[in-house]
C-alpha cells in the first residue's frame, strides 16, 4: 500500500483511536452517570421562579 491508500488507513485507525479515547474521557468524567435526571428535571417546572404566579386580590374572592 501506497500513497493515498496508506494515508487513509493512517487516517481511519487515528480517527477510531481518537474515538476510544473520547469514550474512556466521558465514562471517567462522569458524563453517563445521570442519565435519567435531565429528562425528568424538564418536566418539573414548579418551582421555576420565572413562571407567572397569579396573586389573588380581594376582587377575586
Amino acid at each position: 500500500m501506497s500513497g493515498i491508500m496508506g494515508f487513509l488507513f493512517l487516517l481511519s485507525g487515528l480517527f477510531v483511536l481518537l474515538i476510544v479515547v473520547g469514550v474512556f474521557w466521558s465514562i471517567k468524567s462522569g458524563q453517563f452517570d445521570d442519565m435519567e435526571g435531565p429528562a425528568e428535571r424538564i418536566l418539573m417546572d414548579d418551582d421555576d421562579p420565572l413562571l407567572p404566579t397569579r396573586r389573588l386580590s380581594s376582587e377575586d374572592k
